[in-house]
């Protein structure tokens, strides 16, 4: 594998792998080639975003490696996501805030179980709305993230606390999630409510996930 093809797809796991990141030897296995040549990318790689102005940056935290983003452009970041605009959470985005409400602590592995596909996306939405966050580690090979629900998401569905949550237990697999996720918001009256719930097993990744959107009023998770 010549080195700018072996850069290009380290550049794709890095991007796939989201906030958890991955080990240079994670790498260097999928990728099927030595770990000081994986290293030696890597590092080159890290020069050249810092020297063409991206607006991303290779990051090695705690022997993991991942993207980042550039901490000057913060400003710009924060705007994003303070904006009063109307934004919408996908299908699949309702589906895992909904799962992780009801089976807290869980991880990624245990949220793409229930659900049926991957659900890397799904999860960086809802950090980044402030619905959901990491609460801790799994003693489990890996120490895989522990995500839970935040102060944000109970202010903004108006709840006191976890148990006011509706018919807990549910979400136990994906056979009703559809409908039982249309229920769950409708009972935390969230509207308008029309979906077009019809399920399809694609890939979190695959932009037609995101297109399946609800009309959702975001302000107060804003305010």
């Amino acid at each position: 594998m010549d080195f700018p093809k072996l850069k290009s797809i380290i550049e794709g796991l890095l991007f796939l792998s989201g906030e958890e990141g991955l080990s240079i030897k994670q790498i260097a296995e999928i990728v099927d080639q030595r770990i000081e040549l994986v290293s030696d990318a890597i590092e080159e790689m890290i020069a050249e975003f810092a020297n063409q102005g991206r607006g991303v940056q290779i990051l090695k935290i705690a022997g993991v490696v991942q993207l980042g983003t550039l901490p000057e452009h913060a400003t710009y970041f924060e705007k994003l996501a303070y904006s009063p605009a109307r934004t919408s959470l996908s299908q699949a985005a309702l589906e895992t805030l909904a799962i992780v409400a009801y089976r807290q602590p869980i991880t990624r592995v245990e949220i793409e179980e229930i659900r049926g596909v991957k659900s890397e996306r799904a999860i960086h939405t809802l950090v980044n709305k402030d619905l959901i966050q990491e609460v801790g580690r799994a003693e489990a090979i890996g120490r895989p993230i522990l995500y839970g629900t935040t102060k944000s998401f109970l202010d903004y569905f108006g709840l006191a606390s976890l148990k006011d949550l509706p018919e807990p237990g549910l979400f136990e697999d994906s056979e009703n999630l559809e409908e039982e996720t249309q229920l769950l918001f409708e009972k935390l009256d969230v509207q308008p409510v029309e979906l077009d719930l019809e399920r399809t097993n694609l890939d979190d990744n695959e932009s037609t996930d995101d297109m399946q959107d609800l009309n959702i009023e975001d302000d107060s998770i804003y305010s």
